[in-house]
């Protein structure tokens, strides 16, 4: 089951309405990567836009929670074969309003913060 996106956005105006549902949480910033964007909460890598698809970190202990909520991983094709990454899409009702989005936000946090400690910012100068 592939999480529904609203229809008529383009994409950066996709991932300014993904900034807005994800901001209860903290300060959240996008930054391009590789054609699409990666989002950051509170400098922690929390999710990816890609084709105007919103898919959230995930690990071993917050993964099934998505893929019981008909989550799917965010997939590509590497050197011919299927490669998965640890993101997922979430509900589409989550994608309606920010308290919608937040425990799945929670979730995405709690997954980078057992990673580590954020990468500290480049200074532009």
């Amino acid at each position: 089951m592939r999480a529904a996106t609203p229809p008529a956005l383009p994409a950066d105006a996709f991932v300014q309405h993904c900034i807005e549902l994800l901001s209860p949480l903290g300060r959240v910033r996008a930054k391009r990567m590789f054609g699409s964007h990666g989002l950051y909460l509170d400098e922690h890598f929390i999710a990816i836009v890609v084709q105007e698809q919103l898919y959230l970190k995930v690990n071993a202990a917050t993964q099934p929670q998505f893929e019981a909520a008909g989550g799917e991983p965010f997939v590509y094709s590497r050197r011919g074969q299927p490669t998965q990454l640890g993101f997922w899409t979430v509900p589409a009702e989550a994608l309606e309003a920010p308290p919608l989005m937040a425990p799945w936000a929670r979730l995405a946090l709690q997954a980078a913060l057992a990673k580590g400690r954020p990468k500290p910012r480049a200074r532009r100068g």
